[in-house]
C-alpha cells in the first residue's frame, strides 16, 4: 500500500506538473522541448496490454499549437523494487505508442541507494536497446539552506529536506524548508511537514525538537504553528491555550460557518492524502462537528495517525 510519503511526493507533482520539466532542465540538465503547457493525464496504461499497469503519474508537454512534444512517466521510488526494471520499459513503450511522442521515465528517489539503483540502464535484451530512467535523488537535488531560496521554490526545498535532512547540513536544510511552509495553506504545509519529519532519523529529530523548543523559549516564531507538535505538549500548554483563545475571539468576530467549513475541508484533504479511509459514520461526525478547537485537534492528530480512530480521538 502506498505510504503518506509516497502519496505526498506524487501529489506534489500532480498539483504542480510544471515542476517535472523544470527539474529536468535545471537539475538534470536535460534539453526539454519548447512547450507552452504541462498537464497531468490518465496514468492507467492498460489499453494496449492485457495486464493493467499503473504509473504514479503521466504528464504531457504541449507546444503553443497544442501538439504533444514530450510525455513524462513519473514514478516515486522509496525502496528497491526489481519488478520496476520490467514495468518501466513497459510504461515507456505503451505511452510512446499511444501518444506518438518521445517518452521518458522520471524517478523521484530521496534515498541515495535507491536513486543509484533506479538510475541504472535497463537492458531490453542482448544489449540491443535500453531504457535509461532519469532520477531526482540526493546527487542532483541541491542542499537549500537559505530560507529566501526555500521560499522561492518551496517544493524543491521540501525535496532538499527529504534528501539531505540527515546529512551534515541537515538541520539547516530542514529549517529552511519548514520556514518556507508558512506561505502554504495548512493542508499542504502539514503534509509536507510530515513528509520531512518521517524521513528524519532519531538524532536529527531530537536536534529539531531542541531547536523548536529553544525558539519557543526565546519567543522567536520562525516555524509554522503546527510544528509545535514536536515538543512536549505540557511545556507549551499555556501558549497553546492562549492561541486557542485568540482563535475563539477571532471566530466570534468572523463568519463561524465559513471557518468550520474550511477546517472540515482541511481535515478531509489531510485524511485523503494520508490514505486513511472513513466510514459513513466517521464522515458524518466530521461534517456535524461545530467546534473549531475539536477540528483543530483532529487536524493535528492526522500527523502520525494510521486509522480514523487515531484522528477522531
Amino acid at each position: 500500500m502506498p505510504t503518506l510519503e509516497h502519496n505526498a511526493l506524487v501529489e506534489m507533482f500532480r498539483e504542480h506538473p510544471e515542476l517535472a520539466p523544470h527539474f529536468l532542465a535545471t537539475l538534470l540538465h536535460v534539453e526539454v522541448p519548447p512547450h507552452a503547457a504541462v498537464a497531468v493525464v490518465e496514468s492507467s496504461l492498460d489499453q494496449l496490454i492485457p495486464v493493467e499497469f499503473r504509473a504514479d503519474l503521466v504528464l504531457e508537454l504541449r507546444d503553443d499549437i497544442d501538439a504533444l512534444v514530450l510525455a513524462i512517466v513519473l514514478e516515486v521510488q522509496r525502496d528497491v523494487d526489481p519488478d520496476k526494471k520490467f514495468s518501466w520499459p513497459t510504461y515507456v513503450a505503451v505511452v510512446r505508442a499511444r501518444k506518438r511522442c518521445g517518452t521518458i521515465v522520471l524517478v523521484v528517489a530521496p534515498d541515495p541507494g535507491v536513486a543509484a539503483w533506479a538510475a541504472e540502464n535497463i537492458d531490453l535484451g542482448l544489449g540491443r536497446g535500453h531504457v535509461e530512467p532519469l532520477v531526482l535523488g540526493p546527487a542532483v537535488v541541491p542542499e537549500i539552506t537559505d530560507p529566501a531560496d526555500a521560499e522561492k521554490e518551496t517544493e524543491l526545498a521540501v525535496l532538499s529536506a527529504v534528501a539531505h535532512g540527515n546529512g551534515p547540513s541537515g538541520l539547516t536544510v530542514v529549517q529552511a524548508a519548514l520556514a518556507a511552509l508558512g506561505r502554504l495553506d495548512q493542508a499542504h504545509a502539514m503534509v509536507y511537514f510530515q513528509l520531512i519529519w518521517n524521513g528524519l532519523r532519531e538524532p536529527m529529530r531530537q536536534a529539531l525538537e531542541a531547536l523548536v523548543m529553544e525558539r519557543q523559549i526565546e519567543g522567536e516564531a520562525t516555524f509554522p504553528p503546527f510544528v509545535q507538535k514536536l515538543v512536549d505538549r505540557g511545556k507549551l500548554e499555556g501558549m497553546r491555550e492562549g492561541k486557542l483563545e485568540g482563535m475563539r475571539e477571532g471566530k466570534l468576530e468572523g463568519k463561524l460557518e465559513g471557518k468550520l467549513e474550511g477546517k472540515r475541508d482541511t481535515l478531509l484533504r489531510l485524511l485523503a492524502r494520508a490514505g486513511i479511509a472513513l466510514t459513513e459514520d466517521e464522515s458524518a461526525r466530521i461534517q456535524a462537528c461545530t467546534d473549531v478547537a475539536t477540528l483543530d485537534r483532529w487536524i493535528e492528530n492526522v500527523l502520525g495517525a494510521k486509522t480514523a480512530t487515531d484522528v477522531l480521538s
